[in-house]
């Protein structure tokens, strides 16, 4: 559980979801470069939402660190690579199931910043997909505000960015989205109930890249804020 504070409320959200659940391949510009990140998928854009999950126990907020597993060690990987990605995260406010697109809103309580933080080498060799590599600890990080949809609506055109040690890597637009907030939502409702805290994270814009032990990650989004995380190998050791 995290605590974000509502933006403009004065108030504090306590957000511990039951399940995070995330959007793959849903920017043109990141599935041209998913060969180049080592991200496994097609240049084709999907024909429905393709969906998997975080698991709880990688959420942290901002300012904590994000820590590159021990386990990585044991694999003598040539080249160990975990990338940042900037994500818009919806935060569900009421239960939803089978809910149609034009109601999807209804369900939301707001939106915050994300990094879908990705072990790309487990991500590739796992044959069950990619569960492991998106699920280590502190490998999603949210904040630093819950922005009501009030204010947001579909966040249909929002600014989004993300910094590495101060250096502008990713640079998008919510506009850019292939599946938008409401088809998004109302999708998953289709398949699994969401529940009230529950995250969904709209997939990431092209510039996914590296990082290193010490590295700061920034995610700005037009409208929330800026969530910022420290990088931290147990080892000392890059992960270039």
């Amino acid at each position: 559980m995290i605590k974000l504070p509502i933006r403009d409320h004065g108030t504090e959200y306590r957000l511990a979801p039951s399940k995070i659940v995330c959007l793959g391949m849903n920017y043109r510009d990141h599935i041209r470069e998913s060969v180049s990140a080592k991200v496994s998928g097609t240049h084709d854009a999907p024909k429905e939402p393709i969906l998997f999950c975080k698991t709880p126990n990688a959420l942290i907020g901002p300012e904590s660190e994000i820590k590159i597993p021990n386990i990585l060690g044991c694999y003598g990987f040539e080249a160990p690579r975990t990338d940042y990605e900037a994500e818009l995260a919806v935060v569900v406010g009421r239960q939803a199931s089978r809910v149609t697109e034009e109601n999807a809103l209804d369900y939301i309580l707001g939106y915050t910043c994300a990094n879908d933080v990705s072990q790309r080498n487990i991500q590739i060799q796992d044959r069950s997909g990619w569960f492991r590599g998106k699920s280590f600890d502190t490998f999603c990080p949210v904040g630093p505000a819950l922005t009501p949809v009030a204010v947001l609506g579909d966040a249909g055109n929002l600014a989004i960015r993300c910094r590495l040690n101060g250096k502008l890597v990713q640079d998008g637009n919510t506009a850019d989205m292939i599946f938008g907030i409401p088809e998004i939502v109302s999708f998953i409702s289709y398949n699994l109930t969401l529940e009230p805290g529950d995250l969904v994270l709209t997939g990431t814009p092209a510039g996914v890249g590296p990082v290193a032990h010490g590295d700061t990650i920034e995610v700005e989004i037009e409208g929330i804020g800026t969530l910022r995380n420290r990088v931290a190998d147990p080892e000392g050791h890059t992960q270039r």
